[in-house]
């Protein structure tokens, strides 16, 4: 459970998406949005337990890889389309490393790709992921929010989700709401400062090319 200000969902779900192509070097900063709202706003109790933590790989995996990631970060989907799929081939899928994805919300775009992306549920999760990084710089920059938004939606019916299912998840407030409050309370307890950003075995490390994330799993592999 986390305490949150009421204003925490219309903030993001209100907030321009103008960080959905920006960055810094090879990660993305968080940027000083009102997450949390002005000090004399309502304070809401949100459960944050009711959120599922979207895991691939083997669960006794002897190295855990935390990653914080934006869907509208530019350098989270260059690690997508780069190193993570070499780490799957040889580390997640060879049950050595367990990923755990953790969305972060720079903008209201970035929170409706992570609720098409949610949709599916665990199963799906993964490879909805990729189309929205895949064709990041095409829903993101598809115009307005209601081209964003239906660009979101045709990402959703290839993954196979039907229409009514689609618009029922990107209409569930409750879990919007819930999402932004997840994501800050894991943000602050690792401090995340920036995207993509990694946890490996409890210690945060920085975006980086597959060869330097090579070394910091072997040297834990080793023990």
């Amino acid at each position: 459970m986390t305490r949150l200000m009421s204003g925490v969902f219309a903030a993001v779900a209100l907030a321009a998406g103008a960080y959905a192509v920006n960055g810094y070097n090879s990660q993305t900063r968080l940027p000083d949005l009102p997450l949390v709202g002005a000090a004399s706003a309502q304070e809401a109790e949100v459960d944050t337990s009711t959120i599922t933590e979207m895991v691939i790989g083997a669960e006794d995996a002897p190295v855990t890889l935390i990653e914080y990631a934006s869907y509208t970060c530019i350098h989270c989907a260059n690690f997508h389309k780069g190193v993570y799929p070499q780490l799957k081939e040889n580390y997640i899928d060879t049950g050595k490393v367990k990923l755990i994805y953790r969305e972060v919300y720079f903008d209201r775009y970035g929170l409706w790709a992570s609720m098409i992306a949610r949709c599916g549920g665990p199963e799906k999760f993964f490879g909805i992921s990729d189309l929205i990084y895949k064709g990041q710089s095409d829903w993101t920059r598809a115009g307005g929010a209601t081209e964003v938004i239906d660009a979101l939606r045709k990402i959703g019916g290839i993954a196979g989700l039907d229409k009514d299912r689609v618009e029922a998840c990107l209409q569930d407030g409750t879990k919007a709401q819930t999402l932004v409050a997840w994501y800050q309370e894991n943000a602050t307890a690792d401090g995340v400062e920036s995207t993509p950003s990694f946890v490996l075995n409890g210690t945060k490390v920085a975006n980086q090319s597959y060869e330097q994330f090579k070394a910091l799993i072997d040297a834990e592999l080793e023990g």
